[in-house]
């Protein structure tokens, strides 16, 4: 019998269209919480969040990433920062926060919502730091797109896994 943890995972799809339901922000909540618990070094936690479900807001960041469409269609947005004054070793704390950004997609595939993670709009973090009015002590790292799945008909598929090991010892 296969967990559910594998089950999600296995499961998962970046989802990049979405219906225009409301999503409760109970349910944004429960997808922070989740990437809070992720691992970090020392458990300095060194995430940080913005939401965004405003849609005029929402217009302004679409301009910053060529993915324009992603952000328009998401009905939220989940900015996940690192904060400079709680890092304490950068690669650590870069890996922590993909950690975390994993949980929350995990936590939105088992919330029955799909998410994608945006990374290229990291070309243009000044810019976004702008718009929420954040200094440079936050760093982006990724911007989360939520929403009800418009469909669930995305396919993957992954090499063998021997593909992937160097070496069995």
């Amino acid at each position: 019998m296969q967990s559910p943890i594998l089950q999600a995972i296995y499961h998962r799809r970046s989802i990049r269209e979405f219906t225009e339901q409301e999503i409760d922000s109970e349910l944004i909540y429960e997808i922070i919480r989740a990437g809070i618990w992720a691992p970090s070094g020392l458990n300095n936690q060194p995430w940080r969040f913005v939401i965004v479900r405003d849609k005029d807001f929402r217009e302004q960041l679409s301009r910053q990433t060529h993915y324009s469409h992603i952000i328009l269609g998401a009905q939220a947005l989940i900015a996940v920062y690192l904060d400079r004054e709680a890092m304490y070793d950068e690669v650590k704390d870069q890996q922590a926060a993909g950690a975390c950004i994993e949980n929350m997609l995990l936590a939105a595939e088992a919330l029955d919502l799909g998410a994608v993670w945006l990374g290229q709009i990291l070309k243009n973090k000044a810019e976004v730091n702008k718009l929420f009015k954040l200094d440079e002590r936050f760093d982006l790292m990724a911007v989360i797109a939520l929403g009800y799945p418009l469909h669930r008909q995305q396919k993957s598929n992954r090499k063998n896994l021997n593909e992937f090991i160097l070496k069995n010892i």
